[in-house]
C-alpha cells in the first residue's frame, strides 16, 4: 500500500510517498507560490511526478497550518503567505486523476496521527503533544481519537495562558506558553540581553554572524557553562514545566510527546523538564508521566500527513 502525504507550509510545500511502515519511497519539495494561479499547477505538476515515479495512493493525507476543518477539509482560517487558501477544500486542490480519499488537518494535529500509526503514540489512548519550533503547536488523544473540539480549535496547546499579564502573542492573547517557550522567544530573550550589554559567549556570535544565533546554540551554550544562556534556557523551561503540568491534570495522559526543532536538545531539555513536570504534578497525580520525544523522525511533514490516511477515527 502506498500513501500520498502533503505538507503546505508557508515557505515549502513537501509531498512524497509513504509505504504502509512510515519509509518514504519518493518525495518533492517546492517553493510556496504566492497566489493560488501558480499554487495549483505547481501542486500538481509534485503530485504527478510521484504518481509517475510510483503509484497511485491509496489515499492522501495533506498538513497544512491554520485552521482546517477536517470533515469537509475546508481552510478556515490561515492567515500568512498562504491565506489565498481560506474558504477553499484542500480535497479540491489536490487533482487526482481517480477518486482517492483525501484526509487534511492541521500540522500540529498531522505530527500526531503520524506519532499514532508509526510512533510514540502507537497503543496509547491517551496522550498530549507539543511541538516545539518557531511557536508552540499542540494536540491531543483522548481515548483512542484526536481531540478537536466543538469547533475545531481543541490542541492548541501553545496558546494555553501562563502569564495572565504577559507579552502580547500573535493570537491576540497575552502571556501564552508561545510567547515564553518556542524558538522566537529564545531567541528574543538572548538577543535582547545581548542588546543590553550582559556578559555572555554569545555576544560575538550574536554580533558577527547573526544567522547562526540559533535557539539551539542558547541551549549547547548553556551546556557548556555560560550563566546567560542557562539562565535564559533555565526560565524557558520553568514555564514550559508549568504548562505541561497544568495539562497533565486537565488531560491525564499516559504520556507526553515533545516534538519540533527544539525539542532536538535532547537530555538538555528533557531531564530539567521531567523533574520539574514531576514536582509540580505529583500531589495530585501521583505518578510521574513520560515525556518523550517525537519517533516519527521525518521532519517534513510528509510521513505524518500520510499517517492521518491510516489514523483511528471517530
Amino acid at each position: 500500500m502506498v500513501l500520498l502525504g502533503i505538507d503546505i507550509g508557508g515557505a515549502q510545500i513537501k509531498a512524497g510517498m509513504v509505504d504502509e511502515k512510515g519509509a518514504i519511497l519518493a518525495s518533492r519539495t517546492i517553493e510556496t507560490p504566492g497566489d493560488l494561479d501558480s499554487f495549483l499547477p505547481a501542486l500538481h505538476d509534485a503530485i504527478r511526478w510521484l504518481l509517475e515515479a510510483t503509484a497511485l495512493p491509496a489515499g492522501v493525507g495533506v498538513g497544512c497550518k491554520g485552521l482546517i476543518n477536517p470533515d469537509s477539509t475546508q481552510v478556515e482560517i490561515l492567515p500568512g503567505v498562504l491565506h489565498y487558501l481560506e474558504g477553499l477544500r484542500l480535497s479540491d486542490l489536490i487533482g487526482l486523476p481517480l477518486d482517492v480519499p483525501v484526509f487534511a488537518d492541521n500540522d500540529a494535529r498531522v505530527a500526531m496521527a503520524g506519532e499514532m500509526v508509526w510512533g510514540a503514540a502507537r497503543g496509547h489512548s491517551d496522550v498530549v503533544m507539543l511541538t516545539l519550533g518557531m511557536g508552540v503547536g499542540g494536540a491531543v488523544i483522548a481515548n483512542g481519537h484526536l481531540l478537536r473540539g466543538h469547533s475545531g480549535m481543541a490542541g492548541h496547546l501553545g496558546h494555553v495562558t501562563i502569564d495572565a499579564d504577559g507579552p502580547l502573542c500573535a493570537c491576540g492573547n497575552r502571556g501564552c506558553l508561545a510567547t515564553a517557550f518556542s524558538a522566537r522567544a529564545i531567541e528574543g530573550e538572548a538577543w535582547s540581553a545581548v542588546h543590553r550589554g550582559c556578559a555572555s559567549t554569545l555576544t560575538r556570535l550574536f554580533r558577527e554572524q547573526p544567522q547562526l544565533a540559533t535557539c539551539r546554540t542558547v541551549f549547547q551554550a548553556a551546556s557548556e557553562g555560560d550563566e546567560l544562556s542557562h539562565a535564559i534556557v533555565s526560565k524557558a523551561i520553568h514555564k514550559l514545566a508549568a504548562a505541561i503540568a497544568g495539562l497533565l491534570h486537565v488531560f491525564d495522559p499516559e504520556i507526553v510527546i515533545l516534538g519540533g526543532h527544539v525539542a532536538d536538545a535532547g537530555a538538555d531539555l528533557l531531564l530539567p523538564l521531567q523533574e520539574e513536570v514531576w514536582n509540580r504534578s505529583r500531589g495530585l497525580l501521583g505518578r510521574e508521566v513520560p515525556l518523550v520525544e517525537q519517533q516519527v523522525a521525518d521532519k517534513s511533514g510528509i510521513v505524518g500527513a500520510a499517517g492521518l490516511v491510516m489514523a483511528p477515527r471517530e
